[in-house]
């Protein structure tokens, strides 16, 4: 079965490091649910016809919709037979009574941006949240019953030194939350986080501390438990994230909202970025018209993220004898190996430099939309 992501592009307040598209004007909150529906409706038969082995609501901050808003939005979709049903939230949105909506209606995971429990890093990049908050909604969590929750952190962020890093790691660590994302602050060209250090205002982390973050990172959660199998992701056994999952195994999945992305195992679809444009096409899309190197190299950016690899032997003859020919050099470094079943990987210490490792492995194309791996997916 495909896979269904929503796209809430609404936020309270825009954090200085994000570049998803989201905006913090909730005036058309009402008719972006409305259009999400209909887009549905239009598109259902697209992917899928209307079951879904993961459903996905991102953005954006999907908690800040109210009762009704999200309950009509989980009615017109059929959750029968969907075994993952995540919701993104703040902190500052959880309380026992809106966890226990949640649950009614039909989301069995959770993901929860925490970034730090250092109440000084979190105001310098704008969360509206505290460690306490965070804390508080956790219990809550698991109070309403969700035995699967995520939880995001950042390292690298502007005044975090090691021992701060480290201190949020282990507090996240002492909850068990079955999975965690960990993702290395990046400053993405048009953030006011990246103005600020264009003004000389944040200094970015140098790599020796980036690299003792992502060594102490990897550290603390093997001995935790927790199987890092993917660049950013860690999870308790059985308990990676599905939905994301499915992206890196380019398993189908259909987009919806202003800004979403979807994929029928062969064409890549898009949704305009802009609410009003959206709102104004609606159900019409962008089409991507990937060439195939351009799906080649998406195929090796997304399984190359992974802990599990590439397949050397699914590829074409041609494609697979320049691969190992361009990876030669990060095979004899140690920094990619080829396992035993006949799959390409980067390795753990490696995954830090997995850009530049790609950008000797793909076919040289002119692109619109590539993305390499250390940028976090929905």
């Amino acid at each position: 079965m495909a896979g269904l992501y929503v796209h809430i592009p609404f936020c309270h307040s825009k954090c200085i490091y994000c570049d998803f598209f989201s905006t913090p004007d909730r005036r058309s909150v009402a008719h972006v649910v409305e259009g999400i529906i209909h887009e549905y409706e239009a598109r259902l038969g697209e992917i899928s016809s209307g079951r879904w082995e993961t459903v996905y609501f991102g953005g954006g901050t999907p908690s800040i919709l109210d009762e009704t808003q999200l309950e009509a939005l989980c009615e017109a979709f059929d959750f029968n037979g969907t075994i993952e049903a995540t919701i993104e939230v703040n902190p500052e949105d959880v309380s026992t009574h809106s966890a226990a909506f949640w649950r009614r209606c039909g989301f069995n995971r959770v993901s929860m941006g925490i970034q730090s429990f250092d109440d000084g890093q979190l105001r310098r990049i704008g969360r509206r949240h505290s460690a306490a908050d965070a804390l508080r909604a956790f219990a809550a969590l698991r109070e309403a019953g969700f035995g699967n929750i995520s939880c995001d952190l950042i390292y690298g962020l502007p005044g975090q030194d090691i021992d701060s890093w480290l201190d949020s790691l282990g507090r996240l660590i002492s909850l068990r939350p079955e999975h965690l994302s960990a993702y290395c602050l990046s400053y993405e060209p048009g953030t006011a986080l990246t103005r600020l250090a264009d003004k000389g205002r944040i200094t970015p982390a140098p790599d020796s501390l980036i690299e003792q973050m992502y060594d102490a990172l990897c550290a603390a959660t093997a001995d935790a438990g927790y199987e890092h199998y993917e660049i950013s992701n860690f999870a308790l056994p059985d308990r990676r994230s599905r939905h994301n999952s499915s992206y890196w195994r380019s398993v189908p999945y259909l987009g919806l909202g202003p800004g979403a992305h979807s994929f029928d195992s062969r064409t890549r679809r898009y949704n305009p970025s802009d609410i009003s444009a959206w709102l104004a096409s609606c159900p019409s899309y962008i089409v991507d018209d990937e060439n195939d190197d351009e799906r080649y190299n998406d195929l090796l950016i997304t399984a190359l993220r992974t802990a599990d690899g590439l397949d050397i032997d699914a590829l074409p003859d041609c494609r697979r004898d320049a691969l190992l020919r361009d990876a030669a050099p990060h095979l004899a470094s140690g920094q990619m190996v080829l396992t035993s079943g006949r799959r390409l990987v980067i390795t753990e210490p490696a995954w830090l430099r997995a850009d530049a490792i790609l950008r000797d492995l793909i076919v040289a194309v002119s692109y619109t939309h590539l993305t390499l791996p250390t940028t976090p997916y929905v």
